[in-house]
């Protein structure tokens, strides 16, 4: 799976470290539904964070298609809210 982190590039990573991802997309959905704007920041950095150890960065130059796109670590809650579906930003969710 190839994902984007808006404004910083692509990563390659295995479908299978989804589910350690959705924890905290679950986590950082309950904090923007409750309006926790500094929990949502530190979960949303917590996230990307994991995004970044669990996968492989892709050649700058390399244009793949994105199977995920996520927010910049600069998002405010509302541009995060644009990116959410009903499983939040990681597919699999609740």
């Amino acid at each position: 799976m190839i994902v984007r982190i808006m404004g910083e590039g692509q990563l390659r990573l295995a479908d299978g470290r989804l589910t350690q991802l959705n924890e905290l997309d679950d986590e950082l959905l309950a904090e923007m539904e409750n309006g926790d704007g500094p929990g949502f920041r530190a979960t949303l950095q917590a996230l990307l964070a994991k995004v970044r150890e669990l996968g492989e960065p892709l050649p700058d130059d390399s244009l793949e298609p994105s199977d995920l796109i996520l927010p910049s670590p600069d998002a405010t809650l509302e541009e995060v809210r644009e990116l959410l579906s009903d499983d939040g930003l990681i597919p699999g969710g609740t």
